[in-house]
């Protein structure tokens, strides 16, 4: 990646026009420019997300033909926002489950490693389903096995910044799921390149009027096929990740 720091801020979207305008106006308060994907929304939220993109220049409106998943429009946004020419993605989910307030603490510490992932460390109020949290630990155990490794603390938040040259270079050259088991596919892939990775500590809520996509079965099942294609994975790299454990991370900060 060359150039200058130029982030914008990507928001996949599917049918969350209950909190949708409190996220866009929360994230343009910050003055930053909004990539916002349409994963196949019902004509409601589509016409908000029309209303929102034509009354502000600096909201850009991508439009799935259908419901693809949020892996696939996070690659989707991703890609456009390579075309518009920005140097990082901040991705942030649409329901309002985010801290919007990190926006400026996660893009400073991506202004100074510009080639790293920075990711999400979720702190939970008392608003989180027990069954997810708990859940999620499974989704930890295996990351960590792996990975070869407990530097993915956890891999499931959708609250990142993405280098986007590096993350389209990523996601050309693998394979990796299109719906809720592409943000730990994608963070464990990134390890196995040995490219630099960080955690920052953000609060995260399940709010009441929120909506879940999460499907407990079709979910459940990708992302166990998940940790099964990425077991076999890290089996036939592990020499390399071996080998890898013994040198420093490639381009960890500094100038990109």
């Amino acid at each position: 990646m060359s150039g200058a720091f130029n982030p914008c801020v990507l928001v996949p979207v599917y049918n969350h026009h209950q909190c949708l305008a409190k996220t866009i106006a929360d994230i343009r308060s910050h003055d930053l420019s909004v990539v916002m994907v349409d994963d196949g929304s019902h004509e409601i939220c589509k016409r908000l997300m029309q209303q929102l993109a034509a009354a502000d220049s600096k909201v850009i409106l991508i439009t799935m033909p259908e419901n693809s998943g949020k892996g696939a429009a996070i690659k989707t946004g991703l890609q456009t926002a390579a075309q518009l020419g920005f140097s990082h993605a901040l991705q942030i989910d649409a329901d309002g489950q985010h801290n919007s307030a990190d926006i400026p603490r996660f893009l400073q510490t991506t202004a100074a490693k510009p080639q790293t992932l920075i990711a999400g460390m979720p702190e939970y109020d008392t608003s989180v389903p027990k069954g997810r949290l708990y859940g999620r630990y499974l989704t930890h155990f295996w990351v960590w096995i792996n990975t070869l490794s407990l530097d993915i603390q956890d891999s499931m938040c959708g609250f990142r910044v993405y280098p986007v040259a590096r993350s389209c270079e990523l996601i050309q050259a693998e394979t990796m799921g299109d719906r809720m088991d592409f943000d730990t596919e994608f963070m464990v892939r990134w390890h196995w390149r040995h490219w630099p990775l960080q955690q920052l500590t953000t609060k995260v809520i399940y709010p009441e009027q929120g909506v879940s996509h999460f499907k407990m079965w079709r979910d459940n099942k990708l992302i166990s096929w998940m940790h099964t294609r990425l077991f076999f994975g890290m089996l036939w790299r592990l020499p390399t990740i071996l080998f890898n454990k013994t040198r420093p991370h490639k381009n960890d900060g500094g100038a990109a």
